[in-house]
């Protein structure tokens, strides 16, 4: 459980929270601190709009990115071309292109598409090229560079804790987590964040259906017979105390409605 939160607040960019968990567990070496460390400076070096790290990077793993097919250099190369365009500086676009744009033949396609930008102006209004010079690519090559890392280093794109906290969610989640009037307080599904994480996760399978009391969350057995109001709303027999007032007054706590000294029956299911 502490590696995997370790892992999660990683990935979330706790970085700190991390390291500390880390050392007060006294697992360090069974945890990913050091490429998810290498990942950080990386990250945080893309956001000051700085590619030095990446390509650094990009060179250290230069094989195994190949290996995988990545495109991730490709990227930080045109990123550098369009930056050069973008403060003037275009003649050094050129030379530039020519030293590391042609190394990468299978991309011409997006390279010719690229090279149009030394002939339009930085503010141009057409939707190709503008969203080339659009300052959000810098935060599209932090996620690019993000999966690239997982991938070099065979992480899934999810922290074993979300996906682990999803398995115990889809197994637990029935439709009833959703009815506003037949939730459990004792089910985890039920409760309002996770009942949010758990929306578009699929239901459990139940080969056998249980009854669960809506007021004790204890199922109806045995132990616990169901038992209808005259209203026909149907509760666990340790219920009744609950909702029983002085005076022999129930109160269904479904519809409010109040019955004095009521024929409480119980129901037998087929």
């Amino acid at each position: 459980m502490d590696r995997m939160v370790i892992e999660h607040f990683l990935r979330m960019g706790y970085y700190e929270a991390a390291e500390k968990l880390a050392s007060k567990t006294d697992i360090r070496e069974l945890t990913n601190l050091d490429i998810f460390q290498t990942s950080r400076d990386v990250e945080e070096d893309l956001a000051e709009h700085k590619t030095t790290k990446c390509i650094l990077w990009c060179t250290d793993n230069k094989s195994k990115l190949r290996k995988i097919n990545s495109n991730i250099e490709f990227q930080l190369r045109v990123q550098e071309f369009i930056e050069l365009i973008r403060s003037n500086q275009r003649p050094e676009a050129v030379k530039y292109s020519r030293k590391y744009l042609t190394a990468f033949k299978e991309q011409m396609s997006e390279i010719s598409e690229v090279m149009a930008l030394l002939a339009y102006p930085v503010n141009t209004t057409i939707e190709k090229y503008k969203s080339l010079f659009n300052e959000s690519r810098w935060n599209d090559l932090v996620l690019s560079f993000r999966n690239e890392n997982y991938r070099l280093f065979q992480l899934s794109n999810q922290s074993l804790l979300s996906v682990a906290v999803q398995a115990g969610l889809s197994a637990l989640k029935t439709p009833q987590c959703y009815s506003a009037n037949s939730k459990n307080m004792n089910c985890p599904v039920c409760q309002d964040d996770f009942n949010k994480i758990a929306a578009n996760l699929p239901y459990s399978h139940c080969a056998q259906s249980r009854l669960i009391c809506r007021i004790t969350g204890l199922p109806l057995n045995e132990h616990n017979l169901p038992m209808m109001l005259p209203n026909g709303q149907i509760f666990g027999q340790l219920a009744i105390p609950k909702i029983s007032k002085e005076n022999g007054v129930v109160v269904c706590p479904i519809t409010n409605t109040k019955f004095t000294h009521p024929k409480i029956e119980k129901v037998f299911v087929m």
